[in-house]
């Protein structure tokens, strides 16, 4: 179960979630039509890839899942610990992920793969950021956990089993998040093509300046 979570946990896995359906909208959408928020997908295309021995194909799919990694290296540097706790250096690693996506835009719009590779770190700097806290694993930038366990509150319903609806109430938090940057993704990519990804830097900017001064006030209170 999991315990009361702070405000701006919600806030921020809402925002958060929304940038990594955003941005992996327009790797989709881009000239290699490549997810960057999760890897998956993205080890079975190297399994493949190596299976083919296409050399070219497995570097540039070790690249990716290689950048994501680096990203939660520097994040766990960065944050040197993995349950979420007011005070650490959350604006930083918002900061750096807003300067990466910021890097890949120019990039992308050369068609360099190297503008997949920063907005895979990107990723990986976002999604090893917000861990854990109280319990509760969150991971914004793919869904899969989130589903799971909506399908395992679904069957302990059915079976009349107590339910953690604070759980509950995140997964579908994150969900929507994720869905709703998916589908302004897809409009500003139709818009502003890789310009787009100006947006979730902006807003990535945004959150770590919020979480700045609500960490400051919060310590004013004290």
């Amino acid at each position: 179960m999991i315990s009361k979570l702070p405000r701006w946990v919600w806030a921020g896995a809402w925002a958060l979630a929304f940038v990594g359906g955003f941005v992996n909208v327009v790797g989709l959408l881009g000239f290699e039509h490549q997810a960057v928020t999760h890897l998956t997908g993205t080890t079975s295309m190297l399994a493949a890839a190596l299976a083919s021995l296409d050399g070219a194909a497995a570097l540039h799919f070790a690249a990716i899942i290689g950048s994501f990694v680096a990203g939660t290296v520097l994040s766990g540097f960065l944050i040197q610990d993995s349950t979420l706790q007011l005070g650490r250096r959350y604006g930083v690693a918002l900061l750096l992920e807003s300067i990466l996506l910021c890097v890949a835009v120019p990039l992308l719009k050369c068609n360099n793969i190297f503008g997949i590779y920063f907005a895979s770190c990107a990723c990986g700097l976002q999604n090893a950021m917000v861990s854990t806290d109280s319990g509760a694993v969150i991971r914004t930038t793919h869904l899969s956990g989130m589903f799971t366990d909506l399908g395992i509150f679904l069957g302990h319903s059915l079976r009349g089993l107590p339910v953690d609806m604070r759980r509950l109430r995140l997964c579908f938090l994150i969900i929507t998040g994720f869905l709703c940057g998916g589908i302004a993704g897809a409009v500003a990519f139709h818009r502003l093509i890789y310009s787009a990804l100006f947006i979730p830097a902006a807003l990535t900017a945004i959150t770590s300046l919020a979480y700045g001064i609500y960490h400051l006030r919060n310590r004013r209170r004290k």
